[in-house]
């Protein structure tokens, strides 16, 4: 199992890695029933996602190019316009671009973009992003011109979500198993190290994954053990830069407070002139009026 030295696997690109355990994911997905006589060929541009690791599969399957993501972070809102660079650079690739200037028309592989949340932040079972939810015109000559659109679906599938689909794919119910047990694990104070480890152990044991696990075994102990960890340090960086920007804010207010104290300040100078003005005024009065008695 070797690496490119641009990125690094995950558990979960190496799992689907074998065209038949990905045949089984994506027709529990898309409620397909490909067998194996329909090839299936995996074809990943490589640090296209996520610069640094490799959490993303494009392959293609029954005249469609599908690419399926996998997210264990805050789901990104722009991901159909990066699935839209994503795919130009794909169809630039399989297409003879001399071609495109002939009259008849090229076929081309459908699109289709999947996403499996599989993070910490609750999240719907099934949610759509289209492109078209960017785009600044709003109006209806939109309707008219055929307009671009790209949708991207996201599917959770941590363990208490879309049980239906974790039901038909026992690929994907066990890779979510295994990752739940390390949060579980993680969750009652055990070590990164010693989650992973008991995690992979108790999968091999129950006969969820187990033969992957066994044939595989220092290699997923190693990625998860970079995967968990590289969710510990975005989730330590994000509590970071929450301290800073409080502290930004705070030493924003506390001097947005001194300055309306020195105004304050001022507007109490003043009122005291005023009221030495009154006084003596009234002084003024009171001998105008004596003056005109006597």
């Amino acid at each position: 199992m070797s690496a490119n030295r641009e990125y690094k696997s995950t558990f979960f690109s190496v799992l689907l890695s074998e065209p038949d355990r990905l045949r089984e994911v994506y027709n529990a997905i898309a409620n397909t029933d490909y067998g194996e006589d329909v090839p299936i060929e995996i074809n990943t541009l490589k640090d296209v996602f996520y610069k640094g690791l490799e959490n993303d599969i494009s392959f293609t399957i029954g005249g469609k190019f599908v690419v399926l993501i996998e997210h264990q972070s805050t789901i990104n809102k722009n991901m159909p316009l990066r699935c839209l660079l994503y795919i130009a650079d794909v169809y630039k690739k399989i297409v003879d671009m001399k071609a495109i200037f002939r009259v008849n028309q090229i076929k081309i592989p459908a699109p289709e973009f999947i996403v499996l949340y599989n993070g910490k932040e609750p999240f719907p079972e099934d949610e759509t992003l289209r492109l078209s939810d960017a785009y600044m015109a709003e109006d209806e000559s939109m309707k008219m011109f055929g307009n671009l659109d790209l949708t991207v679906r996201v599917l959770n599938i941590n363990l208490q979500y879309n049980t239906e689909l974790l039901h038909k794919s026992e690929t994907l119910k066990g890779y979510s198993s295994i990752v739940d047990r390390v949060r579980q694990n993680q969750l009652i104070g055990v070590t990164e190290k010693e989650s992973i480890d008991e995690a992979i152990k108790w999968g091999i044991e129950n006969g969820i994954l187990s033969e992957f696990l066994k044939d595989h075994r220092s290699e997923i102990e190693s990625m998860l053990y970079t995967e968990f960890n590289l969710d510990t340090a975005l989730e330590v960086r994000a509590e970071e830069v929450r301290e800073e920007t409080d502290a930004k804010w705070q030493t924003v207010v506390a001097d947005k407070d001194a300055v309306i104290a020195d105004k304050d300040a001022v507007i109490a100078d003043k009122d005291a002139v005023i009221a030495d003005k009154d006084a003596e005024l009234a002084q003024l009065r009171a001998k105008l009026k004596d003056m005109q008695l006597n």
